[in-house]
């Protein structure tokens, strides 16, 4: 069963963060939790967790209300850093398993695994004020999973990782959901979310804009893109004067072009090599997931303005 975000609303005084929020998470999947900040994605993790109580609506998993799961249903990553600065990466890692009810060989035993996963084995003596940024939010991600809770929320776990960390994480991500663990994470990295989810939520000032399968939202955008690569001789102008086609973006050798309704992306080629384009390449694609974003939105996900929620 899955877990179930029903009608959720929050107040923080006169402003609202959530608004009758509502949306399914798919059980062994992972999950793309998408908005801008402010939207209100933080405020639903920590109601899921219990740590903020909702005005109204539930949160379920497997049909139990969050309220009356087992604390260790749960792991969770935050966005902030929340190790202890003089503690050595190993005791903590200790510590905070046992807070669950882990045996202490049994977590030093996985924190170790973990650590070695990660490249990082060398740190396991060493003071978490010592690690870099990076180093510091992979430890947080072991922290969160040493327990091996059902569900795991992941708050912009991305955040601070160069691309081999960021594959690193990917492939813990997998792993995860391979062994049927359920992962809920929010970004801004728009492809990162679309290369790893197969379901999202989109929201916008505490509501829902958009949810359902990546392929569905794909299918259902109604808008039909083409990608060109230009070979040796480069485009010119060859767009001037041609109806039904809007330029999204363009460079020297690349352009991305959406066709309305009753223009064919056969024809388009057609006329591109009649007016003597060198195309070395002609892909009509479903847009991005970052195009559907600011369709749905009106602004890119990492774009300044945003509501005040937590």
């Amino acid at each position: 069963m899955p877990l179930e975000i029903d009608h959720v609303t929050k107040r923080y005084g006169a402003t609202l963060a959530l608004d009758q929020l509502t949306f399914a998470v798919p059980a062994g999947e992972i999950f793309g939790f998408l908005g801008a900040n402010g939207a209100g994605k933080t405020t639903t993790m920590r109601i899921c967790l219990g740590i903020l109580n909702a005005d109204e609506g539930e949160i379920r998993w497997n049909g139990t209300p969050s309220g009356d799961l087992p604390r260790r249903t749960w792991g969770y990553l935050p966005e902030e850093r929340g190790l202890y600065p003089r503690l050595t990466v190993l005791d903590q890692l200790v510590y905070f398993a046992s807070l669950y009810g882990e045996p202490p060989d049994a977590a030093r035993r996985e924190a170790l695994h973990w650590l070695t996963r990660f490249n990082i084995p060398e740190l396991a003596g060493r003071r978490a004020e010592e690690l870099s940024k990076g180093n510091q939010q992979k430890v947080q991600f072991v922290a969160a999973i040493l327990h091996d809770p059902e569900v795991l929320l992941m708050d912009e776990p991305f955040t601070g990782l160069d691309p081999v960390n960021v594959g690193l994480l990917r492939e813990a991500f997998f792993e995860l959901r391979d062994r049927g663990r359920t992962i809920v994470f929010s970004t801004h990295q728009m492809e990162l979310a679309e290369s790893l989810c197969e379901s999202v939520a989109i929201i916008d000032r505490g509501r829902l804009v958009a949810g359902g399968s990546v392929r569905d939202l794909k299918r259902s955008a109604g808008r039909r893109l083409v990608r060109v690569t230009f070979g040796d001789r480069g485009s010119g102008g060859w767009l001037e004067g041609l109806p039904g086609v809007a330029l999204i973006r363009s460079d020297a050798r690349h352009t991305e072009l959406e066709l309305s309704n009753g223009t064919e992306p056969d024809a388009l080629l057609a006329e591109a090599v009649a007016r003597g384009v060198s195309v070395k390449r002609w892909e009509v694609a479903e847009p991005t997931l970052e195009a559907i974003f600011i369709d749905r939105v009106g602004r890119p996900p990492d774009d300044p303005e945003a509501t005040l929620a937590p």
